[in-house]
């Protein structure tokens, strides 16, 4: 989930809910009494990132240059977090409001407020977001699930299918059945 640069500092990152189901990130801890989730990105040579839940800030490194590169890798890690947490919120936004099914107006609500607090307000950087969110929605389709399952059926050869074919499934599955966020 989370990317790492090489450095020497520790950054915790807090995710939390809020009462109304909207997801925070955040390098502040949240507010007294709510429980979060904390996620420790180490920048080392071999990075290894700890997960706690309802844990405290380590000890981290000082000095102006490690500061600046230090604060540089927590903005770059917030923003993806934040990314990720704005393009699903912006699928399962457009999943549940296009559909045939019912859908509470409580889940919309906590919908649109992570995606309204995670997204962003660059309106270039916003399309990015929705536009990789409609990729998402459409890599979670039944079309492409099919195409996944045909493709695997080919290349476990219980369907015949001959090289061009495999291939042009291969193609297909790949161009348009890719999340763009994991």
């Amino acid at each position: 989930m989370l990317a790492l640069a090489a450095g020497a500092a520790t950054t915790t990152i807090y995710k939390w809910t809020d009462p109304d189901g909207t997801v925070h990130l955040s390098s502040s801890k949240p507010p007294a009494g709510v429980k979060y989730e904390t996620r420790t990105v180490a920048s080392s040579s071999s990075p290894s990132p700890a997960t706690r839940s309802g844990g405290s800030r380590p000890a981290g490194s000082s000095g102006s240059a490690g500061s600046s590169a230090h604060a540089a890798e927590r903005n770059e890690v917030l923003g993806s977090l934040r990314n990720r947490e704005c393009v699903l919120a912006l699928e399962q936004l457009d999943r549940l409001t296009s559909g045939d099914r019912a859908t509470s107006a409580t889940e919309i609500k906590r919908l649109k407020q992570t995606a309204d607090a995670n997204c962003s307000r660059d309106p270039s950087r916003r399309r990015e977001q929705e536009d990789m969110a409609a990729k998402l929605r459409v890599a979670n389709g039944p079309e492409c699930v099919k195409a996944r399952n045909e493709l695997a059926d080919m290349q476990a050869q219980r369907v015949r299918a001959t090289p061009e074919q495999l291939r042009a499934q291969q193609t297909f599955v790949d161009e348009f059945c890719i999340p763009p966020v994991q």
